[in-house]
C-alpha cells in the first residue's frame, strides 16, 4: 500500500529485495536466488533489471493501488442494491444471490453480495451466537430414523390463511417431505404419514416431540397399570399397528435436524412462496410437489450405507383402518350410538354392547364390531324440550275460609276456653 511518497512493502517483497541485493553483490548466483524465491533464473534477471532502473521500489507489485481486472462495474452494484431493496430486502446473501441469478440474470457470488450489503449498512442476516450442543452421529441407513414435527408459522404471510407445515426429514440422508395443513392434529399427522409411506415406505422409527397429538397426556387406567402398559395417543396406536417404533424427544435440540429444516424453510420457502404469488393452502401444496425434489437434490447427502430400511407397504394392508381415529362407544338398548354430539342408529343386530367408531382421514366414518362393518344412519337432531309457560306474577289470591269451616270452629272453641280460664 502506498501512503504519500512512502511505500510499504509486504514481507514477501522485502525478502525479494534482500535476495536480489545478494545477487547484485555477487554473494549469490541467479539460479540459487530463483530457487529461494520460487521463480526461474530468467525472472531473477528481470527483477535485477527492474531494481537497477527503479531501485527497491521496482519490486513492489505492479497492481498495488490499482483496481482489480475483475472488479464489478459500479452501475451493476447500484442495480443489485436497488433490486435487493425492492424485492429481496429480507433475504440472506446466499438466497438473494440465487434469486438474482434466476430471476434477474445477474451472476454474483454470495460473498460479494454480503460485503456490499454490510457496506450499505444491511446487517439483519448476521448469525447470532449459539450455545454449545453435543453432535450426534447420523443413522447409517435411509428409513432407520425419520424425524417428524409440525411448524406453526405465517407461511402465506398476510395473503392467505394460517396453516401448519407437517415436515419429515430422513436422519441418514436429509431427504425431506412436507405438506401444509390447517392445523396440527391427529388427522393431519396421519394423512401426512400416509402420504410419506406411499412415497418412500414404512420407516423403522419416528422421532417426535411430546405434543398431545403424538404422546397421550392421560393418566394410565387401572387395566393399563395391571398390564404394564402406558396410555397411547391415536397416532402412537397407529404406529404400533404398523410396526413403527416411536421415540419422544425431551427438548427441541434433541431433534435438531427437523428444527433446523423448519428454520431454513422459514427463511427460504416462505420467500419462494411469496415470489410464486401463492395465497392458498392447496396451491402451496402443489408448489411443494415441485420444490421439495429440487431442495432434496441440493441439500441431501448420501447415506453412510446404501441399503434402504424403509419397508414396502405389505400387500393387502388396510392402512385406512390403521391411520384413523378409533373410539370405543357403548351401544344403547335402542341400538343407537352417541358420538361427537350426534346420535346414530345401527341397522344391524349386535350381540354385545360395544362398537368401535373409525374416523378416516378422508372424513368418512365407520362403525365396526368384531371385525364387521355395521350399517347405520344418522338420526335427525331432536327438537328441544318445550317448557310449559309460567303465569305472570300478579296480585296474590287470598283464600278466606267460610264461617262454618272447621278451622274457624276450632278457633272459636279455643277462644271460649281461654275466656273461661280468665273468669275463673
Amino acid at each position: 500500500m502506498a501512503s504519500g511518497d512512502k511505500i510499504i512493502m509486504s514481507v514477501k517483497e522485502l525478502r525479494r529485495v534482500h535476495v536480489i541485493h545478494q545477487v547484485m553483490e555477487k554473494k549469490m548466483r541467479q539460479v540459487e536466488a530463483g530457487v529461494l524465491l520460487g521463480v526461474t533464473d530468467r525472472q531473477v534477471r528481470r527483477l535485477l533489471k527492474r531494481v537497477r532502473a527503479e531501485g527497491d521500489d521496482g519490486l513492489v507489485h505492479r497492481g498495488r493501488g490499482k483496481s482489480s481486472n475483475r472488479v464489478i462495474d459500479e452501475r451493476v452494484k447500484a442495480r443489485v442494491l436497488r433490486v435487493y431493496g425492492a424485492s429481496y430486502a429480507d433475504f440472506g446473501p446466499t438466497l438473494a444471490a440465487e434469486k438474482l441469478s434466476e430471476r434477474e440474470g445477474i451472476d454474483l457470488s454470495d460473498e460479494t453480495l454480503r460485503l456490499w450489503l454490510l457496506a450499505a449498512g444491511v446487517t439483519h442476516f448476521q448469525r447470532r451466537k449459539r450455545p454449545h450442543r453435543q453432535w450426534r452421529v447420523r443413522k447409517a441407513h435411509r428409513g432407520e430414523l425419520v424425524q417428524m414435527d409440525g411448524s406453526h408459522h405465517a407461511w402465506l404471510e398476510d395473503r392467505g390463511p394460517a396453516c401448519v407445515l407437517m415436515g419429515y426429514i430422513d436422519d441418514a440422508s436429509g431427504r425431506v417431505f412436507a405438506r401444509f395443513y390447517e392445523y396440527e392434529g391427529t388427522i393431519p399427522a396421519m394423512d401426512s404419514f400416509r402420504r410419506y409411506i406411499q412415497r418412500y415406505g414404512i420407516p423403522m422409527t419416528v422421532y417426535l416431540d411430546k405434543h398431545s397429538t403424538y404422546k397421550s397426556p392421560a393418566a394410565p387406567t387401572i387395566e393399563e397399570q395391571l398390564e404394564g402398559r402406558k396410555p397411547q395417543s391415536q397416532f402412537e396406536r397407529a404406529m404400533s399397528e404398523l410396526g413403527v417404533a416411536v421415540m419422544h424427544a425431551n427438548s427441541p435440540q434433541a431433534k435438531g435436524r427437523i428444527e433446523r429444516l423448519f428454520k431454513t424453510f422459514q427463511d427460504r420457502l416462505i420467500k419462494e412462496i411469496r415470489l410464486a404469488g401463492i395465497d392458498t393452502i392447496a396451491a402451496a401444496n402443489r408448489f411443494l410437489g415441485r420444490y421439495l425434489p429440487i431442495y432434496s437434490r441440493r441439500f441431501s447427502i448420501p447415506a453412510a450405507n446404501s441399503a434402504d430400511w424403509h419397508q414396502p407397504i405389505p400387500e393387502g394392508l388396510e392402512w385406512e383402518r390403521i391411520l384413523c381415529i378409533k373410539t370405543e362407544r357403548a351401544l344403547r338398548k335402542d341400538f343407537t350410538v352417541a358420538h361427537n354430539g350426534r346420535l346414530y342408529q345401527v341397522d344391524d343386530t349386535v350381540r354385545t354392547a360395544g362398537v368401535t367408531v373409525e374416523e378416516r382421514v378422508d372424513g368418512r366414518m365407520y362403525l365396526r364390531h368384531q371385525g364387521k362393518t355395521l350399517r347405520y344412519h344418522a338420526i335427525p337432531a331432536r327438537s328441544p324440550r318445550v317448557r310449559p309457560a309460567t303465569k305472570l306474577p300478579g296480585k296474590p289470591h287470598i283464600v278466606r275460609p267460610a264461617a262454618d269451616h272447621p278451622w274457624r270452629q276450632r278457633i272459636l272453641v279455643s277462644q271460649k276456653t281461654a275466656e273461661d280460664i280468665m273468669v275463673t
